[in-house]
């Protein structure tokens, strides 16, 4: 960053003006029922192998590819490799990419509890209800 702009990264930062003052904005913070949505990644990785996603990880596998890529990392890819291997049943693989994807949701939660700690929570499961939710927290 010095090289290009002349200036370090946390002078940068400090220069930084916000694009829109506090008061031209409303932040909420979309909180599903955690059982429903654990249940819904559960049934969504079961979707995901039923569609293919073994044989995505086997052609990733195949390509030799830096297991520090991202790609290499993503939630239950190192699971499925390692069932690739013979390392994991399959059922085995598939809960541990389950759990992990999990995991990373509960993190979610997390995050927004402590960077957004007053934002209006929205914990409807659909578009409509959140949307009725967010009119009328706004007053409208």
């Amino acid at each position: 960053m010095l090289e290009t702009t002349g200036e370090s990264i946390s002078a940068l930062h400090a220069n930084t003006k916000a694009p829109l003052a506090p008061d031209q904005w409303r932040g909420f913070a979309l909180t599903p029922d955690r059982e429903a949505l654990y249940a819904a990644i559960n049934g969504r990785f079961e979707s995901m192998l039923a569609a293919g996603a073994l044989d995505e990880v086997r052609a990733f596998a195949a390509r030799d590819l830096d297991p520090a890529l991202p790609a290499m990392k993503a939630h239950g890819a190192p699971a499925l490799m390692a069932h690739l291997r013979g390392a994991l049943s399959l059922a085995d693989a598939a809960a541990i990419g389950q759990r992990d994807t999990r995991r990373y949701a509960k993190r979610q939660f997390t995050w927004i509890a402590g960077q957004a700690p007053n934002w209006p929570r929205l914990p409807a499961p659909d578009l409509e209800a959140r949307l009725a939710a967010i009119l009328a927290e706004a007053g409208g």
